[in-house]
């Protein structure tokens, strides 16, 4: 079983609060921190519906064991959109001491639909019972909001207005305005059964 567990939040959203503000038509500062919770909000809520993570964010996750029936794995698939790169490998001995796995002894890289490490030779067991494997790896269109695909951002806008016009109504919350799924749907990861 993994675990995942976001370590580096992104820097920056990739709407800002001026550009929200500019797409809203609002002048006056008294709602600048509804706003601004309201962006941090769509953004977490169509990351969920497409699977995808817009920002550069890290995460690391956490294993008992190598991912495979046998215990130790040549592959590990990393389901997390657009995938990066791994950036560091710890696997716990019994006495809770971490080895980090040289860069050299596995292969990574960029992928738009998930992630993938690949080891060059079986990578050795943990000797912890309990998360004793950490994965950590980064994911993300890019650090900027210009690296964002557009209709990302749109929804993101789309989704804002919703809610402020909204707000107070509850089934407004269980609804996503067409025209922000139309926007995503391209983007959108189908689950693997």
């Amino acid at each position: 079983m993994m675990r995942p567990m976001l370590i580096a939040e992104p820097a920056v959203e990739p709407v800002s609060l001026a550009e929200a503000k500019a797409w809203l038509r609002e002048d006056n500062a008294d709602e600048d921190q509804l706003i601004q919770t309201l962006i941090v909000s769509a953004r977490l809520t169509l990351e969920a519906w497409t699977r995808r993570f817009f920002i550069t964010q890290g995460w690391r996750l956490l294993c008992d064991s190598w991912p495979s029936p046998k215990g130790r794995s040549q592959t590990i698939n990393i389901a997390f959109a657009p995938f990066l790169g791994v950036t560091a490998i710890r696997v716990y001995d019994s006495n809770d001491i971490a080895t980090i796995l040289s860069p050299e002894s596995y292969c990574s890289g960029f992928d738009d639909q998930a992630g993938r490490v690949l080891f060059k030779s079986a990578p050795p067991p943990p000797g912890r019972a309990i998360n004793g494997l950490e994965i950590d790896f980064t994911v993300g269109y890019g650090s900027t909001p210009q690296q964002i695909p557009e209709p990302l951002r749109r929804a993101i806008l789309l989704l804002v207005t919703h809610w402020r016009e909204h707000r107070g109504d509850e089934n407004a919350l269980m609804t996503f305005p067409p025209s922000a799924l139309t926007l995503c749907a391209p983007y959108r990861r189908e689950r693997l059964s």
